[in-house]
């Protein structure tokens, strides 16, 4: 309400100086320059009355001068100052009889919605935002997911590895013993302890007919 108030004064004030600005430029003679066309002006503004005495609104008339409403027309005619005539300009009725609304610069303030149109709108906002919590917490369980199959599965290929080298060094230990076994020098030996070692080799000898017999069968 304040600034609408404000606009029908500054209204008034620049329509005003529109009519003095054509009047000014309309009388300038040969030879004046803008500043001679300014003081015309100021001139006329002043002799209007009804208001100021001078016109200082000179930012908002850069604004608004491209409005149709205050579009300066020129058209020459006989025109008086106090009673004395100067010099032709126009003798057309002031723009001002127009309504005050009219080419107002200033934009209207926008309706505000209705309870019912806010509570949608409140409902509809909050419930983008529990979609887009949901969507957010799915793809956060998916990653989460994701990760931990990657992690066992890096696991299990550990545990195989470790399993294999494992499998690998007892199988090297064996051969290592039965290599140990297969090469026992007996010749100083006693009886008893030559026929423990014999006994030792046929073992040696089986296990290795045994492995030799599994892989034949594995690769027929």
């Amino acid at each position: 309400m304040a600034l609408q108030s404000r606009w029908k004064i500054l209204n008034k004030e620049l329509g005003k100086w529109r009519d003095a600005l054509a009047k000014g430029r309309d009388n300038i003679r040969s030879g004046q320059n803008l500043t001679d066309e300014i003081v015309q002006t100021q001139m006329w503004f002043g002799a209007m009355g009804q208001g100021k005495k001078s016109f200082q609104s000179h930012q908002c008339w850069e604004i608004v001068k491209n409005c149709s409403r205050f579009k300066i027309i020129c058209i020459a005619s006989p025109v008086v100052l106090n009673e004395i005539p100067l010099h032709n300009s126009p003798a057309t009725d002031s723009p001002l009889d127009s309504p005050m609304d009219q080419d107002s610069p200033l934009p209207h303030a926008p309706r505000p919605i209705g309870r019912k149109a806010a509570k949608v709108k409140k409902a509809s906002t909050s419930n983008n935002e529990c979609t887009q919590c949901l969507e957010q917490v799915a793809k956060n369980s998916a990653l989460r997911l994701e990760k931990d199959l990657k992690r066992e599965e890096a696991d299990k290929a550990q545990h195989e590895v470790f399993a294999i080298n494992r499998q690998q060094a007892q199988e090297q230990d064996m051969e290592d013993i039965q290599m140990k076994i297969m090469a026992m020098d007996t010749t100083h030996m006693s009886l008893e302890t030559k026929s423990y070692w014999k006994m030792k080799r046929r073992d040696v000898m089986r296990r290795k007919l045994s492995v030799t017999t599994d892989q034949a069968i594995r690769i027929g």
